[in-house]
């Protein structure tokens, strides 16, 4: 999967350059017309890019029907709004409500006298609530550099792990928080800001959903959700 990493920052560094080029003159004249704003709204749209951090169980050396779990990557897309409070000339407090759809896979392998090796896929519509700060960089010619930082809450609100066949799937928990880190820039235009950016979050707890009678989840001791995340925030 790194080459889709190398792909999506290929298409994020072109973004950006095309969108360089489309805010025009030199100085801060578009910036100005944002400078005294406390705060303001907008839109964001996104890729995501996600998978699993597994850690196997006491029992998995026990069991002889898999020999090997190991989660793949999924991808996904977000949808959200954007709340934008100024606490600083460098420093923004940040809210993002977003629906995020996202796949997430865990593949078993087996003895091949047993059944061929097989994937089972984890979809999940999630609804998220990221709460950011944002550090900006002084603005230079319409353009300002940041770094964000915060945490999420997400709850699966289509609550798909409980609703399938429990003989078939690990059981996920459909609440998670997570920590994110990104950085990206800010492109002030005349009627709105575009801001393309990278982001990495991890889970800070298990979502594994223990259940000693399915053999796919008893050999798992831990799942630690992680994604990586390109997106285009539209804001004025």
């Amino acid at each position: 999967m790194l080459h889709l990493h190398r792909d999506a920052l290929i298409l994020f560094g072109l973004l950006f350059l095309f969108a360089s080029e489309l805010s025009g003159q030199r100085g801060n004249y578009n910036y100005l017309d944002f400078e005294n704003k406390p705060y303001y709204f907008g839109i964001v749209l996104a890729y995501n890019n996600a998978d699993y951090q597994i850690s196997p169980s006491r029992n998995f050396p026990l069991n002889d029907s898999i020999r090997l779990v190991e989660s793949l990557k999924g991808q996904g897309f977000n949808l959200g709004g954007i709340i934008n409070l100024k606490i600083g000339q460098y420093v923004d407090f940040r809210l993002q409500p977003t629906l995020s759809f996202t796949e997430r896979k865990i593949f078993y392998e087996t003895p091949q006298d047993i059944r061929p090796g097989y994937t089972r896929s984890i979809q999940a519509v999630l609804f998220e609530m990221p709460f950011h700060l944002r550090y900006k960089s002084a603005p230079y010619n319409d353009k300002r550099f940041f770094l964000v930082s915060g945490v999420k809450y997400g709850i699966d609100v289509a609550n798909d792990s409980r609703s399938r066949d429990a003989s078939e799937l690990v059981k996920i928990s459909p609440s998670d928080f997570m920590f994110e880190v990104g950085a990206g820039v800010q492109i002030y235009f005349p009627y709105f800001i575009f801001s393309p950016e990278i982001k990495y979050s991890h889970g800070l707890g298990n979502i594994l959903v223990a259940d000693p009678r399915l053999p796919q989840s008893n050999i798992i001791d831990r799942l630690v959700s992680r994604s990586f995340t390109i997106s285009f925030h539209f804001e004025g």
